[in-house]
């Protein structure tokens, strides 16, 4: 038993060490990428797993489609990433593989179907893995159910808390097992000042800070004093307290939900609650989502790789919605508004108002494919 303790020990300071240093190296890195000043954009587009490669090519097929005048005058790349899949990481046994991931850090902004992670085991999330190495620190989802007075903007913490050291925790046979919860300075400055300048540029007047602190007192303490602290710099901003477990029964209380705007979150609770949100607004497979950081980005649907539709024979049938929003996402943020508002406005007409393709996940609805046709009819039309 001693023997155990010892390594545990020289583990978690190791782990503390690294932990220490990622702090320092967040506080010293200035880089950015100005995408207006760039001479041209590359795109990044990575198949995954399962249902991925259907729906990421349908959302590549797409973006071309939208952004072919600057793919023919060059200020536009759109690249094909091959090798995040489970075999290829499993092979490797790395989250990512180095030559995947020296062609992902060749691209300015990536588009990323969902990959499989892999129960148990030592072989992180290809998302976490991504989320670290391109320290994409923040994680933001929409929500948008406007019938019923419901317009969120999630801004959950990508690069800390449970999620950091998923796969290092420790284990002491026939005994116990733990695993490590991260909250640092810095980290949680940026994320909370990515939300307070998101609400300030668009109007919002409330930012929910949602953690356990009256549990977590460390950690979601933290995250909550240095929330509020951000907000001292914002007047006309209301920041506000609330626990994860009411919030989670607030978003499906209609007396309540119409009051939330922007919610600001740590990892694993964005992560659940997100999901419970897209829900609301018809499921995680309506729902994109961005991964930004000061130098990357990284846009994805927010759902699995389904891989009982592949089993099943149904891979063709699958949803390219969730990725379709997704590119949206990345269209907007790389600065084609105008482009990202035709195909917000063509899913609106193709899911909401006009329907005249529908998809039902089997032979009975249309393909991802007739599904792709739709929308560009639709944004040729306009």
């Amino acid at each position: 038993m001693e023997n155990y303790v010892n390594k545990a020990v020289e583990q978690f300071r190791t782990i503390l060490e690294e932990q220490i240093a990622r702090q320092r190296k967040m506080e010293a890195d200035k880089a950015y990428t100005d995408y207006k000043k760039l001479d041209k954009i590359i795109i990044g587009v990575c198949g995954g797993d399962g249902i991925g490669p259907i729906i990421s090519a349908e959302s590549e097929r797409v973006l071309k489609f939208i952004l072919k005048k600057e793919i023919e005058a060059g200020k536009v790349e759109i690249r094909t990433i091959e090798g995040l899949t489970i075999e290829n990481r499993i092979a490797h046994n790395k989250a990512i593989p180095d030559d995947v991931l020296a062609e992902i850090k060749a691209c300015n902004v990536i588009l990323k179907a969902p990959t499989t992670t892999l129960k148990g085991g030592t072989l992180e999330s290809a998302n976490v893995a991504m989320r670290r190495e391109l320290d994409l620190y923040a994680n933001v989802r929409p929500v948008a159910v406007p019938e019923e007075d419901i317009d969120w903007t999630f801004f959950r913490e990508n690069t800390e808390g449970e999620y950091v050291l998923g796969s290092r925790g420790v284990e002491i046979p026939d005994t116990l097992a733990f695993d490590f919860k991260v909250t640092t300075n810095e980290g949680t400055k940026r994320i909370a000042r990515a939300a307070f300048e998101y609400a300030k540029n668009n109007g919002k007047t409330n930012v929910a800070i949602v953690t356990k602190a009256n549990i977590m007192k460390k950690t979601d303490g933290k995250f909550s004093e240095i929330c509020h602290e951000v907000a001292k710099d914002y007047p006309g901003i209301e920041a506000e307290d609330w626990y994860i477990d009411i919030m989670t029964a607030n978003l499906v209380n209609p007396r309540m939900r119409s009051k939330f705007q922007v919610i600001l979150l740590p990892n694993l609770y964005g992560d659940i609650i997100t999901d419970e949100a897209a829900q609301l607004q018809g499921g995680v497979g309506t729902a994109g989502s961005a991964n930004l950081g000061d130098v990357y980005s990284m846009f994805e649907a927010i759902h699995g790789s389904a891989p009982r539709m592949i089993e099943e024979g149904r891979g063709m049938y699958a949803n390219p919605t969730s990725m379709l929003k997704a590119s949206e996402m990345l269209l907007r943020h790389i600065g084609f508004t105008e482009y990202a508002d035709k195909l917000d406005k063509a899913l609106n007409i193709c899911t909401e108002t006009e329907k005249k393709v529908t998809l039902t996940g089997r032979n009975d609805g249309a393909t991802c494919s007739e599904f792709g046709d739709y929308v560009m009819e639709t944004i040729e039309k306009m």
